[in-house]
């Protein structure tokens, strides 16, 4: 066996320029034959690729031509809402659907034999129909680009102008559904509201109906009344306390007219005694006290209608009326005693009738009579003020229990009164959103509302947008440029043998004498020359074939 070899790693030497120069010498081939191929793949492909013309339009989104401060509006979305909304119909499976297999258009012939109608309308949705929106000045109105990328231009163009139709027909649609369905929902409330507030007044009605005079505005006026008529039932007993106190003394006087009465009824004879001048002296004096005792009644009596029982007057006339009596008393008592100590043997005695006696006894008469009067008709007022106060404490009954009973209904009533009021503002409310939105439906119905309107109308692309095909050549050329160095830079880092005179002194570390070219075979040379030129002739030529047929292809023939 050979014995093992031991090897020494050295680290390569930094190249200079003229070490790139002869890099780029050496492998030259290698860059320019890459490159070469990505031109000729990169031109094949930009004439294989078809032409895609992209047609667009603008429109401008209008502001209501009458201030909303006038006449507000009722749609309930703004206009990028609304062309969000109109994207996602017009945009949607059914419409692009219906759009593509439109006769006149027959869009994605090739593409529906090769894949199912959903990937298509998909691919078109995504891919080829473009919406932006643009903004076209400060403070002016916003705008939006409609555009569709398809081989044939004049398809492309059709297409844009049918969106916008679309467009232009949706957001007229939209309005007027708007306005409609409003108007007819208001509508519905509003007669709705009526009905409601209709059965809350006659709610209302029956409730004041039934509890009249015991409602809670009433309540105030229950109180007045209350207090006047229980000052009249004050007033009245009071009125009745007056009329007893007049019945008592009527009766008082009644009485003292009927003792009077008695009296006089007694002394209505006077007796005379034959010879006896003494007696009838005493029965004067008795009658003159009679006299006296009832002036000072009849003035007592009279006194009483005036001043009240304890007024100075009337008690200095009850002290006089006190001492005559009891003179009367005494006079009486001597009488008596006269009478009893007189002898068996007395004179004859003689009756006659007392004048004074018998026209006191006819006053005291009259006197009865009219305080017989007095007292009924006293009696018939006592009788009609109980009466009355009877009739007072049955309204006093009735307005207590009306404001006792007041803070139940006062509740009621509220409550009643609360719901007519929310019925009438949700009324009212609803028939000025009506009004308004009758406004605003005929303002859809004269365009005077916020709309669409065509700014630019669908373009006639002249110029293909797509594929840039002087873009693609160069881009294919550098590709193949790049892969070239690449693969000579491979290349070069595998070859590890010695290029010239200074990897010999780099590696060697040994000065170089001199130096020996290589020597080859002249044949071989020549041979290997051929070959390259063979080699780069039929690559040139195979290129330019390929690339002259698909130039003769995308002018000539893909138009068939």
């Amino acid at each position: 066996m050979a014995a093992a070899q031991n090897f020494i790693s050295v680290t390569r030497r930094p190249p200079d320029i003229e070490d790139y120069i002869d890099m780029l010498r050496r492998y030259r081939s290698w860059l320019i034959g890459p490159m070469f191929c990505g031109l000729v793949v990169a031109v094949v492909v930009a004439f294989l690729w078809p032409d895609t013309y992209v047609s667009s339009a603008v429109m401008r989104i209008t502001p209501q031509q009458i201030s909303d401060r006038l006449v507000p509006t009722i749609v309930n979305m703004q206009m990028q809402q609304r062309l969000q909304q109109m994207q996602q119909e017009i945009l949607s499976r059914s419409s692009l659907t219906e759009l593509i297999q439109r006769p006149s258009l027959d869009l994605y012939r090739k593409e529906r034999q090769r894949y199912p109608m959903e990937d298509v309308v998909t691919d078109m949705r995504t891919k080829y129909i473009r919406l932006q929106t643009v903004d076209i000045g400060r403070g002016g109105a916003s705008a939006f680009t409609i555009s569709f990328a398809y081989p044939d231009r004049f398809k492309a163009q059709a297409v844009v102008r049918e969106l916008v139709t679309k467009f232009t027909e949706q957001n007229v649609r939209v309005q007027s559904d708007s306005a409609r369905l409003t108007t007819q929902f208001l509508g519905d409330e509003m007669k709705q509201a009526k009905d409601r507030m209709d059965s809350m007044e006659q709610a209302v009605m029956k409730f004041k109906m039934e509890n009249m005079g015991r409602l809670p505005e009433q309540f105030q006026a229950n109180v007045a009344q209350l207090n006047t008529y229980q000052m009249m039932v004050s007033q009245a007993n009071e009125s009745v306390s007056r009329l007893q106190q007049t019945k008592l003394q009527l009766e008082t006087q009644l009485q003292n007219n009927n003792t009077n009465l008695n009296y006089y009824n007694s002394i209505a004879e006077d007796q005379i005694t034959a010879g006896g001048p003494t007696a009838q002296v005493r029965n004067e004096r008795l009658n003159q006290l009679n006299q006296r005792i009832m002036n000072l009644q009849s003035e007592i009596a009279a006194l009483t209608e005036q001043l009240t029982p304890n007024h100075p007057t009337i008690k200095r006339a009850q002290a006089s009326l006190a001492a005559m009596e009891k003179q009367r008393q005494e006079a009486e008592k001597e009488e008596l005693d006269r009478q009893s100590a007189a002898p068996s043997t007395a004179p004859s005695v003689k009756r006659v009738p007392n004048p004074q006696a018998l026209k006191a006894m006819q006053d005291l008469t009259a006197q009865n009579n009219v305080i017989r009067t007095e007292i009924q008709n006293v009696n018939l007022q006592m009788d009609e003020k109980v009466k009355q106060i009877q009739e007072l404490n049955r309204m006093i009954a009735s307005y207590q229990s009306r404001v006792e009973g007041s803070p139940q209904l006062e509740g009621q009533y509220i409550a009643l009164t609360r719901d007519l009021s929310l019925a009438k503002q949700s009324y009212e409310e609803l028939h000025r959103k009506s009004e308004v939105s009758e406004t605003a439906k005929d303002l859809e119905e004269h365009k005077a509302g916020e709309n669409l309107e065509v700014l630019d109308p669908a373009s006639d692309p002249q110029a293909p947008s797509e594929p840039n095909r002087p873009q693609m050549a160069a881009m294919g050329a550098g590709i193949g440029l790049m892969l070239g160095i690449v693969l000579a830079g491979a290349k070069e880092m595998k070859n590890t043998s010695l290029k010239n005179l200074k990897d010999v002194r780099a590696y060697t570390n040994l000065p170089v004498l001199s130096s020996i070219p290589l020597l080859e075979n002249a044949l071989l040379v020549r041979r290997k020359r051929r070959l390259l030129w063979l080699a780069w002739s039929s690559a040139i030529i195979f290129g330019s074939i390929a690339m002259s047929a698909a130039a003769y292809y995308y002018y000539f023939g893909h138009g068939t």
